[in-house]
């Protein structure tokens, strides 16, 4: 376990410091950051429509939520705000989640706006319009449907989706939503695996009569290969699916996942972009893949009957803290981002060792989780001694 709650303070104090700088540097123009080149010290922008802009806002409201400055959550208004229009279209892909739930779904939860949980339903609603009931998941990329030729694609990420439709579900939303999550989770859970409990990044179905085509790699080494996010994001995603379901069928599932996943680390437990790629030791690693990574194992850590696993998973996450907080990974002097080495499309050449913003949500992300884990226990330990 992280043995003093001073480290685990100094490095969320550090990530108020950088968003800060962040802060300083952004231009006045409706753009949001998304990454930051190696050897550079300024974030390239995105608009709304790109993919990661959710997570920019997630960051300010989950410092709202650490500091309780209404400073931040001014800005995390700000920037959530942006994103409305997201809202008032159909779904052009399942990135929806990513975007409107990272963001505004945190603004709901800190401030229980009206405004932001109609607009968080009203996603949703455009987010289950990609549900193929034969195949039973949400369509991932239309685009790629006739770009290669995937009739009905589905990447293990839309995992991360389906936790707005089971919070839309529960805030006045139709059964249909929870329903429509609760398949996409089967359906993913018994097509997307391989025997050893590995990802594929896309699965392609039949539209039609709903059976699985292949399972290949779009940002991977190969399609037998191990994309690190991939199985990231298959973990943080079932351990969610778990919590909202309490389906014994998940939790068993999602520790068999997290056990190969965790297994095959290297011994920093910070993966390389893909654990099956040759030479693997002059490879960049994916900082992104670890810190989505130890937040999920934080979650599950809680839900894990046995208390000796439980307690693998959390130690677990807590080297990855530690390591992800360490010079050799936190950006600091070189720019405002949190953190460095992060790879986010590797065969397509693009975002190769860069600081990249959801690396950073998550990381905050994980920082605040063990941060209410250790107050949760100093306030039992205080109950106890005062008994």
């Amino acid at each position: 376990m992280l043995n003093t709650e001073f480290a685990l303070q100094k490095h969320l104090d550090y990530c108020v410091a950088q968003a800060t700088k962040t802060l300083a540097q952004l231009p006045d123009n409706a753009l949001i950051p998304r990454n930051i080149p190696p050897d550079e010290n300024k974030w390239k922008l995105v608009d709304y429509e790109d993919w990661t802009s959710g997570f920019w806002p997630g960051v300010l409201w989950q410092l709202y939520e650490y500091t309780n400055d209404d400073a931040w959550k001014s800005k995390a208004e700000e920037y959530s705000n942006l994103l409305i229009p997201l809202s008032a279209r159909p779904a052009l892909d399942h990135d929806l989640g990513f975007q409107i739930y990272n963001s505004i779904g945190h603004g709901h939860r800190l401030t229980k706006s009206p405004a932001y949980k109609a607009i968080l339903l009203k996603t949703a609603n455009s987010l289950a319009g990609l549900f193929n009931p034969k195949v039973g998941t949400i369509l991932s990329w239309p685009i790629m449907v006739e770009k290669m030729n995937w009739p009905h694609n589905t990447i293990i990420d839309n995992m991360i989706n389906l936790e707005l439709l089971f919070w839309a579900n529960h805030n006045g939303g139709p059964k249909e939503w929870y329903d429509i999550a609760l398949r996409h989770a089967e359906t993913t859970m018994n097509n997307h695996f391989r025997e050893d409990h590995t990802t594929y990044h896309v699965v392609v179905y039949d539209p039609l009569t709903g059976k699985k085509i292949k399972g290949l790699t779009h940002q991977g080494y190969a399609d037998g290969s191990l994309w690190a996010r991939g199985q990231a994001w298959a973990i943080y995603g079932f351990t969610m699916v778990y919590r909202e379901t309490a389906d014994p069928r998940f939790l068993d599932f999602v520790q068999k996942i997290t056990d190969v996943y965790l297994e095959r680390l290297p011994k920093d437990r910070i993966p390389y972009w893909d654990f099956d790629v040759p030479n693997i030791l002059e490879e960049p690693r994916d900082a992104s893949a670890a810190a989505v990574t130890a937040s999920a194992l934080l979650e599950l850590s809680a839900y894990v009957p046995d208390p000796e696993k439980a307690a693998y998973y959390r130690d677990q996450a807590e080297q990855m803290i530690r390591v992800l907080s360490t010079e050799a990974f936190q950006s600091r002097d070189q720019n405002a981002a949190f953190l460095l080495h992060s790879t986010g499309h590797y065969p397509n050449g693009s975002e190769i060792d860069y600081a990249i913003i959801y690396a950073d949500y998550y990381y905050l992300e994980a920082l605040l989780r063990l941060y209410k884990l250790q107050n949760k226990q100093a306030n039992i330990d205080s109950v106890l001694a005062e008994g």
